[in-house]
């Protein structure tokens, strides 16, 4: 039975070999241990790899409920998300990254939200954007704050996306619900995919309010990470494909269910 006081919190892994993982994962599971609103269940979708298994069914939780899924496909930030949420216990759930950390005092601030705004589906996080030294590199989500920015102070509109394109998923809490109604992140969505699912969200009139105090550190373009991949590694975009992935979310975030797109079949 779905618990309506409670929030799960979805993390996906793909492999313990990244540089510094197990550094990142102490500090990660520690910003959720010591949380003055403790969560209630962390749901970790990973793959099959030894390393990370043994590194997973070895390290100390510290009390909180663990709820571990074998992700044995090929591994896929969007589709294991997706049977993360599909999995959780709770009727809101957190999206989570082994290399990030909530601050202290979110789940606490997010549910007085919960409660002061009822019809509000999604609540964003300001996001602390640092790099792998932790330097401070800028913030997220905060936008909505700006004068004649967005229709409502705080509030993300579907209009306001269409002009900016600069927010994150990452350590937003938001009712598992919409998922069933409207559909998860779109594996065959490269690099946009975050923004696709946000379009298609308010698209369907989902209400999505930014939580104006500092709630999430996200280690932004950390070398492996799947957005370092599109702009340095194997995956590198250039300035054309960027744009045609920024396109396809506005023309596909109309779709529920998830396409095959490939670049390279619509620009033959």
């Amino acid at each position: 039975m779905k618990n309506t006081s409670s929030i799960s919190v979805i993390l996906p892994l793909k492999s313990a070999k990244a540089k510094d993982f197990e550094e990142y994962f102490l500090k990660a599971i520690t910003s959720l241990t010591i949380q003055q609103e403790p969560i209630d269940e962390l749901v970790i979708v990973h793959t099959a790899e030894e390393s990370l298994i043994e590194i997973i069914n070895n390290f100390d939780f510290s009390g909180i409920t663990v709820n571990k899924i074998l992700w044995d496909k090929t591994p896929n930030y969007s589709d294991q998300v997706n049977l993360g949420i599909k999995s959780a216990k709770s009727e809101w759930v957190s999206l989570f990254e082994f290399d990030d950390e909530y601050a202290s005092i979110w789940f606490k601030n997010v549910k007085k939200y919960i409660s002061s705004f009822p019809s509000v589906q999604m609540f964003l996080p300001v996001v602390v954007e640092t790099d792998e030294k932790g330097i401070f590199a800028g913030f997220t989500n905060e936008a909505t704050f700006a004068a004649n920015f967005t229709q409502e102070m705080g509030v993300l509109t579907n209009e306001t996306l269409h002009d900016y394109q600069n927010f994150q998923t990452a350590g937003s809490v938001f009712k598992k619900e919409i998922i069933d109604d409207f559909g998860g992140f779109k594996s065959s969505m490269k690099l946009t995919f975050v923004y696709e699912f946000l379009l298609r969200l308010t698209y369907n009139s989902v209400s999505i309010m930014t939580v104006p105090r500092l709630g999430y550190k996200h280690t932004n373009l950390r070398e492996g990470s799947i957005f370092w991949n599109y702009k340095f590694g194997q995956e590198k975009m250039l300035e054309d494909e960027v744009k045609f992935w920024v396109q396809t979310a506005k023309k596909e975030y109309f779709f529920t269910d998830d396409r095959v797109i490939k670049y390279q079949q619509e620009n033959a």
